[in-house]
């Protein structure tokens, strides 16, 4: 009884305060501006001058009731919110009416899509203080999942920040987000919280952002990734991404629409491995500094992946408390790359300092297992995984257990570049001091790989250690290793190795 007092206490309290906004001018209605919320006008103008009206006041919210706007590039300006209440939609429309994208000089560094921001539904640039919230939706319906070679005028973004400070989303909804649902660029203090995205490219790329929180946040993208920090070289200088926590959130690669409508499909004579996922990378120019991901879950996707290969620096990475459910190539994929997307004379990245802990794994893909791999003369360094449990499907062969994956320096860092690898549960090449405690790998069918494939490894310490395995399999292949140790590993007596050309334990 208490508790729905207080309730309707809160009502009446949000709307009062609700209304003595509205009677100092500080909410903009857009249907006072001219817009009708009736999928037919287009609304972007009206929608424009309320938001200019806005700014102009010193702030205010720019208000959608209940309807369906049609529209198409819409202008943020500092100190705006944008309110989109239940029922009310913006829909991206379809003809070729967007702004144009902008010319951008560092665009050779990246892909088109993350060089310009302007040929997007909602775009803002150098502002401050701004948010969308409200449980409304935006359906980006008439956006491109394309990014180039594209008639001037399309757009193929929902939502496009660059340079800007203080800026929060909130509780809204995005279905078919174009080619990204979210690309914010250089945007500092940066909320993202209770956001469904169900979209047919990038769910929300967040790139050169410092002191961001993502939260509480749903991603279904089949054809591309859920949630990516990404560092590139799109602003004509190095900024890292920094600061970030990613929490409590869901990514999938069901179908699109499929995770909004609760019937999470797989999509039909289509891809067969869908991406989803949590990652760090592609675009690395700049690097990844004080990540945190916690408590977040993974179905029908491909696994968490960490990436350096433009030359940036990936450092002190915390990961924990992750469920995966159907993971279609890697669970835990760690790439160090040569493919330097940068300004010549950039050197090659590095990594190091990440800690992985309390994973769980179920129904993993049987070619790729889990994959840490630097290249030649430059390792990855400092890893610790702790408390996992990886279920493959198994399956693997003699002549797969036979192979020695090529290098691939250069190419662009996913786990099917190695094509099927040696071993069932982890590869690690080029490592420098990798540290394994309580860590289990099994499979659902025989895999006669070694569970661990090993090369060019300094310092490697397994404690707690399980592996299943094939009676006459080896649990670990071991090929130029220095200082490995074991102890307190089932089927393993405890060794200390000082230096290993090759061996089989």
């Amino acid at each position: 009884m208490m508790k729905s007092k207080f309730t309707l206490l809160l009502f009446f309290v949000l709307a009062g305060i609700f209304a003595t906004a509205q009677n100092q001018g500080r909410v903009f209605d857009v249907k006072t501006f001219g817009a009708k919320g009736d999928g037919k006008t287009i609304d972007s103008p009206s929608i424009d001058k309320a938001i200019t009206a806005a700014n102009e006041a010193g702030g205010g919210t720019v208000y959608f009731k209940a309807g369906t706007y049609l529209s198409y590039t819409i202008h943020m300006k500092s100190n705006v919110t944008l309110f989109i209440d239940s029922g009310a939609t913006i829909l991206a429309g379809d003809s070729t009416l967007y702004d144009a994208p902008e010319a951008n000089e560092w665009s050779k560094y990246q892909d088109f899509g993350h060089s310009h921001w302007q040929n997007s539904l909602i775009y803002g640039e150098n502002l401050k203080n701004i948010a969308i919230l409200g449980q409304g939706m935006i359906y980006g319906k008439g956006l491109l999942r394309e990014s180039d070679r594209k008639p001037i005028g399309t757009g193929n973004k929902a939502i496009s920040l660059k340079n800007c400070l203080n800026v929060d989303l909130r509780d809204f909804t995005i279905l078919f987000g174009g080619h990204f649902g979210i690309l914010a660029t250089g945007v500092d203090n940066f909320t993202i919280d209770n956001l469904k995205i169900d979209t047919n490219r990038d769910g929300m790329d967040i790139d050169c952002c410092r002191n961001v929180r993502v939260s509480n946040c749903s991603v279904n993208s089949p054809t591309d990734d859920g949630i990516c920090l990404k560092a590139c070289y799109s602003l004509g200088k190095f900024k890292d991404t920094e600061n970030v926590t990613i929490t409590n959130c869901f990514v999938s690669g069901y179908d699109t629409g499929t995770m909004l409508d609760g019937t999470n499909q797989k999509i039909k004579n289509g891809a067969k491995n869908p991406t989803g996922r949590i990652k760090c990378g592609t675009e690395s120019s700049g690097g990844f500094k004080n990540i945190t991901i916690s408590n977040c879950v993974f179905e029908w996707c491909r696994g968490l992946a960490l990436e350096s290969v433009d030359g940036g620096l990936l450092e002190d990475v915390s990961i924990t408390n992750v469920t995966m459910r159907n993971i279609v190539n890697c669970p835990i994929f760690l790439r160090l790359g040569s493919r330097m997307r940068s300004p010549e004379g950039t050197p090659i990245g590095e990594m190091r300092r990440i800690n992985i802990s309390n994973f769980v794994v179920y129904n993993a893909d049987p070619r790729y297992a889990s994959i840490i791999s630097g290249i030649p003369g430059h390792d990855i360094k400092d890893v610790k995984l702790h408390d996992i449990r990886i279920y493959y499907q198994g399956g693997g062969t003699k002549e797969q257990a036979a192979l020695d994956p090529a290098e691939n320096e250069i190419k662009y860092p996913e786990p099917s570049m190695f094509g099927d690898v040696p071993s069932y549960g982890f590869f690690i090449r080029h490592v420098s001091g990798i540290e394994m405690n309580n860590v289990e790998v099994s499979y659902l069918k025989d895999d006669v790989r070694p569970a661990f494939w090993m090369n060019d490894v300094k310092g490697a310490d397994f404690t707690n250690l399980k592996a299943q395995h094939v009676a006459g399999t080896p649990i670990f292949v071991l090929k130029d290793i220095t200082d490995f140790s074991t102890f307190r590993c089932k089927d393993l007596k405890d060794v200390v190795l000082k230096q290993v050309t090759t061996k089989s334990l």
